[in-house]
This record gives C-alpha cells, structure tokens and sequence, in this order.
C-alpha cells in the first residue's frame, strides 16, 4: 500500500470515528463516510472490501482509545508518586472509566461491542479487546485468588456492561432513584469481589 493509498485508508477510519461520535452507529454508511472523506462513493470498496471491515476499523479506535485510558490509569499517570495503592483501587479505577466510557462514547460503544463485528472477527476485533479484559483478569486474581479469575472477571464485566447501557437508557435511573451511576458501579464491585476491608 502506497503512502497515498495508507492516507486515505487512515482518513476514511478517522470520519468514521467523527460521525460515530457525533451522530452514532446508525450513521456510519459507506456512502455517508466517503462523502464526508471528499470521495466517490466506491472508494471505501478499494480498502475495505466489506463495510464490516470498515466498521471493524473505526471500533478498533474505540478500543484502542479505552485502551490506552485505562492503562494510562493502571500505571498511575494521574497520580503523583505513581500507581494505584491496591489491586482493589485499580479495578475500581477500571470499572469507572469504563463506565464512564460507555456513558460518554455512546455511539462509538455501541460499535464496539456489535454482535456482527464480533462475530465476523474483522481484522481481529475479538482480539483487540481481550488485552482489556486480560488487565481486568490480572487484577480480579490479585484481589480474589480464593476463585476462578476469568469467571468472576467476566462476570464482573457483564455487570458494568449492562449498568452502562441500562443507564444510557434511563432505566436504572428510574427503577433505583440513585442520582449518580458510582454507586453502582460500587455495589457491582463489592457483589464480585466481596465488601472492600475496612
């Protein structure tokens, strides 16, 4: 791929990113993004040979962004002197922004967890965010090694995933009252890995 060819490539991925952010998933036809690139409509085609792999691409920027949020975290780059005091802190911290993600990223989190795209393993979707899940894993197993890291990590994880899209909808906020999404993010915490010592 010539320079030229990579640029365009890069630019096509980067409106997609752009719309997704402000206008969400439905938004991201092939048509639409190449408009909005300055090209013909068959153009995408040439890099991208299904609109799946095109969609795969922008979602691999939503992970690679959560990515690098939450490392930046782990490694305590917010801190000053440096890391998180216990494994404990750090998936608090995790689950949080994830949260956060999920709330502040509606379009592009939608993207990034579609079944289609998961399912297609367009340039290696699945694999883009196990390094995120394996981060969550690592932490579970240092706070609980009494149990099955990846069981009670995945489980963790499905709760935060349905504490942010039920609160994106509005539904947590009317069947619990809570003003504010850290208290549950709290409470699914202490569900997992048992009440946090005092």
């Amino acid at each position: 791929m010539t320079e030229q060819e990579a640029g365009l490539r890069a630019r096509l991925v980067a409106v997609g990113v752009d719309l997704v952010t402000r206008e969400g998933a439905q938004a991201l036809s092939l048509r639409e993004i190449a408009r909005r690139a300055g090209v013909s409509h068959g153009a995408p085609r040439r890099y991208f040979p299904t609109h799946l792999e095109l969609l795969s691409a922008i979602a691999r920027e939503g992970f690679a962004e959560l990515g690098a949020e939450v490392a930046e975290e782990l490694r305590g780059g917010k801190e000053p002197g440096g890391g998180k005091e216990s494994p404990r802190a750090q998936l608090v911290a995790l689950a949080r922004i994830y949260v956060e993600f999920a709330l502040s990223h509606r379009g592009m989190y939608e993207l990034m967890f579609r079944h289609d795209l998961l399912e297609s393993n367009s340039l290696g979707l699945r694999e883009t965010s196990l390094p995120l899940f394996n981060s969550l894993v690592e932490l579970v197993s240092r706070v609980r090694p009494d149990v099955r890291a990846p069981d009670v990590a995945g489980a963790l994880w499905a709760n935060l995933h349905g504490i942010a899209q039920l609160w994106g909808w509005g539904s947590l906020q009317l069947a619990t009252g809570a003003d504010g999404v850290e208290p549950l993010v709290r409470a699914a915490l202490d569900a997992h890995l048992g009440p946090e010592a005092r």
